[in-house]
């Protein structure tokens, strides 16, 4: 049976939308072009997009419902349906597997009681995997509302969940502080953070990550030398220095030998489950 029109916003919640649209598409030479902030704009307020939410983009922009919805259902940010106020996701793109990834998603879908995509009934957390976080130099990654939170195992990223879903107040690795997702969307949308030292919390890639870009512009500096897990020829003396962290460096689980995820060889991961489940 075809669906009924999509009920419209409360006459002051689309007031207020239609002033910040306004906003947004005052930035494009086309207003086509602001369609992906449009969709981060209506997901702020209801917490995923909405048939009344792609309605009204439709509105304000000139295009279908059809067009829209195609946008919509093209990429992953947008949610079509209920979602927790902190978007738990967990890489498992390939490093982050090996490094454990695989392992802390299955954990927390046990510990957490859902599966991909599913919401705990407090509607505090939404858990879900994902492809890469572009952060391979701290895997296994986790990432909250699509802020940082690395070198993660089973027991931290069981430990994040519990305080999210308590109210405790967690900080990301990188970052500025965290929000909820529906505070997130609106960032996204291009709207100014305002709170208190949100915008001067910064963080960079790791020590990993900027190797190559020191080496293309003739940086060198002291070779470090990392001795393999399991031992080897590298254990021997060197002649080259080895360079001694300072413990302002962060350290990223590819640095050292460290135990930095269930796939450590003294903590072996058992099977994974399928992707997706």
């Amino acid at each position: 049976m075809p669906q009924l029109p999509a009920p419209d916003y409360p006459d002051d919640v689309r007031a207020r939308l239609e002033r910040d649209a306004a906003e947004v598409v005052a930035r494009y030479p086309d207003s086509r072009s602001a369609l992906l902030p449009l969709l981060h704009l209506v997901q702020s307020e209801e917490g995923h997009v909405t048939r009344t939410g792609m309605q009204f983009c439709a509105d304000v922009l000139g295009l279908t419902t059809a067009e829209v919805t195609a946008v919509a259902t093209f990429y992953t940010m947008y949610r079509r349906r209920p979602s927790g106020d902190y978007q738990v996701g967990v890489c498992t793109n390939t490093l982050c597997a090996v490094m454990g990834g695989d392992a802390i998603f299955e954990a927390l879908q046990d510990h957490l009681g859902v599966g991909n995509g599913g919401t705990t009934d407090d509607g505090k957390v939404t858990l879900e995997h994902i492809e890469c976080n572009a952060a391979c130099d701290f895997a296994p990654v986790v990432m909250v509302n699509w802020e940082f939170f690395d070198n993660q195992t089973i027991d931290s990223a069981k430990q994040l969940v519990d305080d999210l879903r308590a109210g405790v107040q967690v900080e990301p690795t990188r970052g500025a502080p965290l929000c909820t997702f529906k505070e997130t969307a609106r960032i996204l949308a291009g709207f100014p953070d305002e709170r208190p030292g949100a915008v001067e919390a910064s963080g960079g890639a790791g020590p990993a990550s900027l190797v190559g870009l020191r080496l293309a512009r003739g940086e060198t500096g002291s070779a470090r030398v990392v001795h393999p897990r399991d031992g080897g020829p590298h254990d021997e003396p060197q002649d080259r220095a080895v360079h001694e962290p300072s413990p302002a460096e962060h350290l990223s689980s590819h640095d050292a030998p460290q135990d930095t995820s269930a796939s450590d060889p003294a903590h072996p991961a058992g099977p994974t489950a399928e992707e997706g489940e």
